[in-house]
């Protein structure tokens, strides 16, 4: 099952165990994967290819929506990014753990790269 095309969206307090978020991977029909974090710096505003559900386990931080907007990010969130949705990753000042369902099976990096501009987005308003 695809997501619904439309914008990133953050559900807060979404999940509190590994089994919930994996039990709403399977509902989604996603690809399960774990992405570690380290430091890094702000990303600029861009679009994926394939549908993605981040699920922060450990760490915090923040993701930009396509006004801008930064939307803080703890344990327990939820990112929902449908495929062409414009966002971006915020600064990470210490390690973040992710739980990461994306809609193929292939390895993360791969699928997510490359960064697409987001005057390109297939949803972007024309």
């Amino acid at each position: 099952m695809a997501l619904e095309p439309g914008p990133m969206k953050v559900i807060h307090n979404f999940h509190t165990t590994k089994e919930e978020v994996l039990e709403d991977i399977k509902k989604l029909d996603l690809w399960p994967t774990v992405y570690v974090s380290e430091r890094m710096d702000e990303l600029p505003l861009h679009w994926h290819d394939v549908d993605n559900c981040g699920y922060v386990m450990e760490g915090k931080s923040y993701v930009v929506n396509e006004q801008g907007e930064k939307i803080p990010l703890q344990a327990g969130d939820k990112l929902h990014i449908p495929a062409g949705a414009v966002h971006a990753e915020g600064e990470v000042e210490d390690r973040m753990v992710y739980i990461v369902g994306i809609s193929k099976p292939e390895n993360l990096l791969d699928a997510l790269l490359p960064l697409h501009p987001p005057e390109e987005s297939p949803l972007s308003k024309r």
